[in-house]
């Protein structure tokens, strides 16, 4: 192949919309990028220290089925201590199935790790990280929150925010006091109020819902929420065709307008949500169900024709002879249905014309002793015709011997 047909048959990588990502996220200081696939999901993830910050205390976890993003908190050399011992023990703890509650533990767990790191001098004290982690095990999604980190779905065009934020602007929000545009640039929208790394007894997030195939799975840290609305999130997820052009995309409106924290975002695309294989499964189990019910009542069906049959007895014809039989004067598939039980003297030349022809269809009897009581009845009845045949022929004789010394006495 040449170099020009290389070019030609290549598969290429959509481009990006036009008029999308406005500021390039390729080659820049402090920026981390990954993206994969598998079976059944393919992801992307990119990570920026945004154009303000000095440091990226942002950490993200890409171990599939289980992703993770944690912004970190306390300050240069601090938070992104918090947001790395977040990720590790969430991937070292987290479950292998899509277990909403045991992925909270996971979350939990990393809370208390935070704690002790810092009051083992690891870090500084008052660090602390969000943490959203998801797992994705076929149709079923598992999610544990902790934060003002996020976790959406967008399905069909249309995006939805899965998590709640643990912030103090959220709960003006939920109250009613400002709007959801107003919280992204609210003076107080830095203040948590749950993350890890400050109260032993905080509580994880955690709930499960189910997903299909061509769902895009978004996780993020603030540095994208907060600088980026909602419906412009929804419409770049919407026109990029891979999760990483998605999440370099997402990257790029970040740092677009403005970049004024760090920002993480992770893609995740459902593949294949196993409902295709599992309803081949479940088809294949009930013609399996039904091809043995069937099996199972041809085997009764066949069990009582055969006990039937056993029941039956017949006389037919075994050569020249009469022969008892158990079964049926008949075939199946080829296969005779009778078998010769017993053999007698009795020739069928010796019978009547109509005894013969009968026992040409075979003459069904009672059972065995009755079939030998028949037999015996024929060599009782070719016996007395015999004996009645020599006694008839026996007195012509004599009659014609009498005859003819008669004769001679009158000569």
């Amino acid at each position: 192949m040449t170099t020009a047909d290389a070019q030609i048959t290549a598969p290429q990588e959509p481009t990006n919309a036009p008029g999308r990502a406005e500021m390039a996220v390729e080659g820049r200081a402090g920026a981390d990028a990954v993206f994969g696939s598998n079976e059944f999901i393919s992801w992307g993830a990119r990570s920026d220290v945004g154009l303000v910050r000095g440091h990226n205390e942002d950490s993200f976890l890409l171990q599939a089925p289980l992703f993770v993003v944690s912004d970190g908190m306390g300050g240069h050399a601090a938070g992104e201590v918090a947001s790395s011992i977040a990720v590790e023990t969430v991937g070292r703890e987290a479950p292998a199935t899509a277990d909403d509650v045991l992925l909270g533990a996971a979350v939990e767990s990393a809370n208390r790790n935070v704690i002790e790191a810092a009051e083992q001098g690891i870090g500084k004290p008052g660090m602390g990280c969000t943490a959203t982690a998801v797992i994705i095990e076929k149709n079923l999604l598992a999610v544990a929150h902790v934060g003002d980190s996020r976790a959406y779905v967008l399905r069909e065009g249309t995006l939805v925010r899965i998590t709640h934020d643990h912030s103090y602007v959220e709960e003006l929000v939920d109250s009613g006091q400002i709007t959801a545009d107003e919280a992204r640039t609210h003076p107080s929208r830095s203040i948590i109020t749950r993350a890890l790394g400050s109260d032993p007894d905080m509580y994880a997030d955690h709930f499960s819902l189910e997903v299909n195939d061509g769902d895009r799975i978004i996780l993020c840290s603030d540095g994208l929420s907060s600088m980026v609305p909602d419906s412009e999130i929804e419409s770049l997820a919407v026109s990029s065709a891979t999760p990483k052009q998605a999440a370099d995309n997402l990257v790029a409106a970040a740092l677009t307008a403005g970049g004024a924290d760090n920002v993480t975002v992770v893609v995740v695309d459902i593949l294949n949500d196993g409902q295709a294989e599992e309803a081949r499964r479940r088809l294949f189990q009930g013609a399996a169900s039904i091809a043995c019910i069937i099996l199972a009542t041809l085997a009764v069906v066949a069990l009582v024709a055969l006990t039937f049959i056993r029941s039956e007895w017949y006389l037919g014809v075994n050569g020249t002879t009469v022969g008892l039989y158990r079964g049926m004067n008949a075939e199946f598939l080829g296969i005779p249905l009778g078998e010769l039980v017993s053999t007698s003297a009795v020739e069928l030349t010796d019978l009547p014309a109509a005894v013969r022809d009968q026992l040409e269809d075979g003459i069904r009897v009672e059972n065995e002793e009755a079939g030998r009581a028949v037999i015996d009845s024929y060599h009782q009845q070719i016996t007395a015709e015999k004996d009645r045949a020599a006694q008839t022929a026996e007195t012509a004789r004599s009659e014609t011997e009498a005859d003819g010394q008669d004769g001679g006495e009158q000569q």
